[in-house]
């Protein structure tokens, strides 16, 4: 996969997560803000953190699926990339707050794993279980997030880490069929997606605390 700045067994897993009626590439609009040094110096690395997240979530998908030696090593980067999203806000909301996100993200990452492992597997009912656990996580993020702070709309972070959560699945189902081509443009579109979930964080901290950002 390039880095940018960086089967039918498993149909009904489809029709389910086609359910959530979200598109693939949300754009929630932000007003612009201004772009200075200290902008720029949470908003780039606020991306690649989010790039990186596409990234080894995605190596993770393709170590586990074929029952690769690395796997284990590429879920601790994994894991590793959490504690970074995590620390990222500390500065903004406290040691506190920054491993809670930790938390609550590495759970978004643990469900993942036992999703991939049901669809191994093709074990429907564990598939529909974990999918409801994850789609739940999810929801956890977004109103510890919008909680923390008013600028990041409820609506619009919960269809970004929808769309999130589908385009993972789909990574999943793609390879599963065999479908090279599909599981290449829509781990592209995973990976542009959450560059966009990046900057709408960081537009959002800037927002919240201007006098940091003169």
């Amino acid at each position: 996969m390039k880095k940018k700045i960086l089967t039918i067994t498993i149909i009904f897993f489809l029709a389910m997560i086609n359910t959530t009626n979200v598109g693939a590439q949300v754009r929630t609009p932000v007003k612009k803000i201004c772009i200075t040094q200290s902008v720029i110096n949470l908003k780039y690395p606020m991306q690649k953190l989010w790039v990186e997240h596409a990234w080894w979530t995605r190596e993770f998908i393709v170590s586990n699926l074929a029952g690769l030696k690395d796997q284990n090593a590429v879920l601790e980067r994994l894991l590793k990339n959490q504690e970074d999203l995590g620390n990222i806000i500390k500065p903004y909301y406290g040691q506190e707050a920054g491993n809670k996100l930790t938390i609550l993200l590495k759970e978004h990452i643990m469900i993942a794993g036992k999703i991939i492992e049901a669809a191994k597997k093709n074990d429907q009912a564990s598939m529909e279980q974990n999918n409801k656990a994850w789609y739940r996580n999810a929801d956890e993020i977004v109103v510890f997030l919008t909680s923390a702070n008013p600028n990041w709309s409820k609506k619009g972070l919960t269809e970004m880490f929808y769309t999130h959560l589908k385009l993972t699945t789909d990574e999943v189902v793609d390879r599963l069929k065999g479908d090279w081509a599909g599981d290449i443009k829509t781990a592209d579109t995973n990976e542009e997606h959450l560059i966009h979930m990046g900057e709408i964080l960081s537009d959002g901290i800037v927002k919240q605390f201007p006098e940091k950002f003169k």
